[in-house]
């Protein structure tokens, strides 16, 4: 139908429709009048045909197909009516518009296009007027929905590529608009054109998104659906992006144990996938690598290589990572003497760590703050690490320096501070000589101060210029020192404008003793000192000799202690003879050598006072025990000088038994006992004065003696003494006799009761006298027989009386046999009667007492 439709003859005239009201004309000349119009239609719609502005009296409508000459009656009214020919419907639903000649086509068929011409009559009654109405129909067709071909949906960034919008139907001329999308939904119109294709010679990344195509007509316009197109590119160069962002010279840089990424992006279409490397070697896959808390040794190179799979293409950019770590520690910070003691260098070092630390001194940081408050003063800072003051820049003593140091690394700076003083003190000098007495070194020192004070010696005879000279020590030949002439030590300090001096003169060592005569008794042990005075030159070792002029040991007999300025020798267990004499402590140093003498008196103990036993006497009639007491004579006068006391004892000889005393029993005791020997007790507790023997034998005669003694000493010993016999008591006799013949009476009556009772059908009269007579409501209740009661006797506590009896029982002691029972220790002299019935059986009586009321 396009074809067609571009193939027709008919102009296609974008004009208004023609207005009939000009068309009618009257030629007076009786000429047919032609006036050519124009109408457009749209296909399905409706158009009205006009024939003239007036209604004709008649009318002829026909209807010419383009491409033909042949003229077709379509509808004509010639008076009666319109009459519709079998033409019309295939022009449409045709109608004829009432009281005028237009014809009406609804529904509008495309083969409804041509020449319609409508030959009008007018005035048909009078002179007749021809017109004829050409109306060219031009039949439209709407566009139909295009669709978007293009020859390539994932073109390669730089090819080329075509883009066609096809349509169906529609009636010419078209317009095509291709319209372009982005992914924010941006629309922008990329081409137009009155063809159905464009071509893109050169395609980039910039044309990915949707397109579609709109094309119109003189009826409609209409839009294809979306098409996404895709353009394949890259890798491009990758952008690498560091976090935390610094630049250097070299690159990028991060400070140690902070966390650093590294982000790279490349742009890619498919999006690329990323390889890192370290120094050349692969150390992560993916876009972003992360190092957490990184490390000095993570300084290096980092490549990141971007990869388009679909295109076989990679890219790769290189950047340079430093790590900065700061350095250990803190600055160090140090004062010293230049320009021989007049200057002041200070030094300032902070090593280690990358970049380098930035160093600056400041002087007297406080006081300067303080200054700044009330004077408006600053403080200038020292930049160098290593200055150098000279004597007009010197501050007085005590003067602070600050070495400020500060790192990128660290988020605060950090400092040092040094101070110049003068020593508190003054110079001291001292002296000591080699191990091998080869040499006497001078020793000078200022201890303190900063910085350390320069010290030199100056000595006698040029010693100190001429001799060998370190530092602060001046060496010389042992024995070539001057005696009683001073070394002089010179001391210079940057804050002091004079020096100062100490002196050491050297002289030969002088010895001390506390005492020079030492008096000991024998047998204890004694020290004897020896003590150096004072003085600037070291000794050689002290030596002790002894009264035999012999050098003195470590021994069991003397010992020795000793530093090098005294040495004390202790003599033990001292005896008169041996260790009574002059001892000499001797020592000798650089210029000379000393010694001095103590004489040791070593004395015997004096005698201790006579002592005197007392009493000696056996403290009962066994005789195996002695009680000895003594006194002391002449105790104010001895002053107490005794220790203990020795107690002896001997055997004399063995008291005569029962056995008598002939001459062999004399002869067997002399064998037993032995010779006289006497045996000692020591009593080592001077303040007793009683002591008790025991475990003696009682059949022996025994001799006693004391003596008093103290260390080392034995007095004279008593005389000996015999122990006495105890002395007689009448008292525990007599009451052990009266005792004793209670005892006996007792059991002599009870044994003649038993009789009594037992024999009482015997004697009658003699019971009856005993325990009365019996009344009218008293009598005898025998439980049992009294074989019976013998019988069944087993001593013991028996119950006396029966139930029945009215009045209160007594019970008695169920004894066993008068022989059988030991009686109670009586004199010897008492010689004890057995009682009668001695071969009796032992009884048991029961006895039943009634009382009755008066």
């Amino acid at each position: 139908m396009v074809a067609q439709l571009l193939g027709l003859a008919f102009p296609f005239l974008l004009t208004s429709l023609f207005d009939l009201s000009y068309a009618v004309e009257i030629n007076p000349n009786g000429e047919v009048v032609y006036q050519d119009t124009s109408v457009y239609g749209v296909v399905n719609k409706a158009v009205i045909l006009e024939c003239g502005s007036t209604s004709p009296d008649m009318y002829i409508w026909s209807f010419t197909k383009p491409g033909t000459e042949a003229i077709k009656a379509v509808v004509y009214d010639l008076g009666p009516g319109p009459r519709i020919q079998q033409l019309a419907q295939t022009l449409g639903q045709l109608t004829v518009i009432s009281k005028s000649a237009a014809v009406s086509i609804e529904k509008l068929p495309l083969a409804a296009q041509g020449l319609y011409t409508c030959q009008a009559f007018y005035d048909i009654d009078k002179e007749p007027k021809v017109y004829y109405y050409y109306v060219h129909l031009t039949v439209r067709v709407p566009v139909t929905k295009p669709y978007l071909l293009v020859s390539d949906v994932s073109p390669v960034e730089g090819s080329t590529m075509w883009m066609r919008c096809n349509l169906e139907n529609g009636t010419g001329p078209i317009q095509y608009v291709w319209q372009h999308e982005t992914r924010s939904g941006n629309i922008s119109t990329f081409a137009q054109s009155n063809t159905s294709v464009v071509n893109v010679t050169d395609v980039n990344r910039n044309h990915t998104g949707w397109y579609r195509c709109v094309v119109s007509n003189a009826v409609n316009s209409e839009q294809s659906d979306r098409i996404w197109l895709d353009i394949i590119f890259g890798p491009d160069i990758p952008q690498i992006d560091v976090t935390p962002y610094t630049l250097t010279e070299r690159g990028y840089s991060a400070l140690e144990r902070e966390t650093v990424s590294l982000l790279c992006q490349a742009q890619s279409n498919p999006p690329s996938q990323y390889v890192w490397f370290y120094n050349n070697s692969q150390v992560y896959t993916g876009p972003q690598l992360t190092i957490t808390k990184i490390l000095r040794m993570h300084t290096g190179d980092y490549a990141c290589l971007a990869q388009n799979t679909y295109l076989n293409t990679r890219s790769k950019k290189t950047i340079s990572l430093t790590v900065y770590y700061p350095p250990d520690g803190s600055p160090s910070c140090s004062v010293e003497p230049a320009l021989n003691h007049t200057s002041l260098r200070l030094h300032c070092s902070w090593s280690g760590g990358f970049p380098s630390a930035s160093l600056h001194w400041t002087r007297d940081l406080k006081r300067v703050r303080q200054n700044d408050t009330n004077t408006g003063q600053q403080a200038n800072p020292l930049t160098n690490t290593a200055i150098l003051l000279p004597s007009e820049g010197l501050t007085s003593n005590n003067s602070l320096f600050t070495c400020m140091g500060s790192h990128p690394a660290l988020k605060q700076s950090t400092e040092c501070s040094t101070h110049t003083y003068v020593p508190p003190a003054e110079p001291v000098c001292s002296a000591y000589v080699t191990n091998n007495k080869q040499y006497l070194m001078l020793s000078c020192s200022w201890d303190g101060g900063a910085p350390k004070a320069l010290v030199w010696w100056e000595g006698p005879g040029g010693q100190g210029k001429g001799g060998e000279e370190n530092s602060n020590i001046l060496i010389l030949r042992y024995g070539t020192a001057h005696s009683e002439k001073p070394y002089t030590c010179h001391a210079k300090h940057p804050l002091l404008v004079q020096t100062k001096t100490c002196r050491l003169t050297l002289e030969a060592p002088v010895l001390l003793t506390q005492r020079r005569v030492v008096s000991v008794y024998e047998g204890s042990d004694v020290q004897l000192t020896c003590n150096l005075r004072a003085n600037y030159l070291p000794v050689s070792e002290i030596t002790w000799f002894n009264n035999q002029g012999i050098g003195v040991e470590d021994t069991s007999k003397y010992t020795l202690l000793r530093t090098s300025a005294w040495a004390n020798l202790t003599v033990r267990d001292t005896e008169e003879t041996q260790d009574s004499g002059e001892y000499r402590c001797s020592t000798s140093n650089a210029v000379g050598g000393t010694e001095i003498n103590v004489t040791l008196v070593v004395k015997r103990h004096p005698m201790p006072p006579n002592t005197t036993l007392v009493k000696v006497t056996y403290n009962s009639r066994k005789r195996n025990e002695v009680e000895l007491e003594w006194q002391i004579e002449n105790q104010a006068e001895k002053g107490g000088s005794w220790t203990g006391f020795i107690l002896e004892h001997m055997w004399v000889s063995e008291r005569p038994g029962r056995r008598g005393s002939s001459n062999d029993s004399k002869k067997e005791t002399e064998e037993r006992i032995g010779p006289p020997v006497w045996y000692r007790n020591i009593i080592q507790d001077p303040e007793v004065r009683s002591h008790t023997v025991g475990s003696l034998t009682p059949t022996v005669t025994y001799q006693f003696r004391i003596t008093s003694l103290n260390h080392r000493t034995v007095g004279h010993p008593s005389a000996a003494k015999s122990p006495a016999e105890p002395r007689f008591n009448a008292y525990p006799a007599v009451i052990g006799a009266a005792i004793g013949g209670m005892l006996f009476a007792a059991i002599v009556t009870a044994l003649l009761l038993v009789y009594i009772i037992r024999n009482r059908n015997n004697n009658p009269r003699l019971h009856d006298m005993l325990f009365g007579l019996q009344h009218s409501q008293s009598r005898e209740n025998i439980n049992f027989p009294e074989d019976e009661v013998v019988g069944g006797s087993d001593g013991g506590i028996e119950e006396i009386g029966g139930l029945s009896s009215p009045g209160p029982t007594m019970a008695l002691p169920r004894a066993s046999s008068p022989l059988t029972t030991s009686p109670p220790s009586a004199p010897p002299t008492i010689s004890q009667a057995p009682p009668p019935g001695d071969d009796d059986e032992p009884v048991s009586v029961t006895i039943t007492v009634k009382a009755t009321g008066s």
